[in-house]
């Protein structure tokens, strides 16, 4: 907002014709100008904070750009992530958490996606944001990945458990064939693997769940009218 503000005492200061360079002023002859200008003028503040604004988003959608193709490898094909669909040409990639209330909203509408368009690759990305049973849920959820069991099924489990607590995991453990003592602390492999997806959301500016990622779109929480548009302009 200072900026914006400075912005815009350096336009009033133009139109009004307080060129500090060419006529020197007295400070308190020159303040008395630009406010008298900025009272006469008060939309000059808005149009320059808008303008303002609308760089700083332009920039950061440069930088997210080239963020996203330094990171689109480590997103879209880390052997690690489980992919359903996996020979669709149209990726989307979501990042979640299984105790998150927006993923879990969100979990239906992604399950309809996968299951109505075979052709739509989907990425999952393991961040568990809220810690405690979030953590054991991931290792779970990897944990099954790597034994070749049915991560999509689980993944539906664990989104549609209530309340998911560690008795739920545990007994999802259980049925998935997974040792739940194991899930208490993180193997090397599972921390390994959480802290590289991590740091590709640090790298995107995600810092929420569930966050979704096609082409070079990001689009928090669980707008699904963003993704589908998003999704056909992908493959469009």
């Amino acid at each position: 907002m200072r900026r914006g503000l400075s912005v815009a005492l350096a336009a009033a200061l133009t139109l009004a014709g307080c060129d500090r360079l060419t006529a020197p002023l007295n400070d308190a002859v020159f303040e008395a100008r630009v406010r008298a200008y900025l009272l006469e003028h008060p939309e000059v503040l808005e149009e320059a904070v808008t303008r303002l604004n609308q760089r700083r988003q332009a920039e950061a959608g440069r930088q997210r750009t080239v963020a996203l193709a330094a990171q689109r490898q480590a997103l879209e094909r880390d052997p690690r992530d489980f992919v359903a669909n996996p020979n669709g040409r149209v990726t989307l990639t979501q990042f979640y958490d299984y105790r998150c209330p927006h993923c879990i909203t969100a979990a239906p509408d992604v399950l309809a996606l996968i299951r109505g368009d075979p052709d739509l690759r989907v990425v999952f990305k393991e961040l568990p944001v809220f810690g405690g049973a979030s953590d054991r849920a991931a290792r779970l959820a990897l944990a099954v990945r790597r034994g070749g069991g049915d991560s999509l099924a689980l993944y539906q489990d664990l989104t549609g458990a209530r309340p998911l607590d560690d008795a739920a995991i545990d007994r999802l453990a259980a049925r998935y064939g997974v040792d739940a003592a194991a899930l208490n602390a993180a193997d090397p492999v599972t921390a390994e693997h959480l802290d590289a997806v991590k740091q590709v959301a640090d790298a995107l500016g995600i810092d929420g769940t569930p966050t979704f990622v096609i082409g070079d779109r990001v689009i928090p929480g669980a707008d699904f009218e963003a993704v589908r548009s998003a999704i056909t302009e992908a493959r469009a």
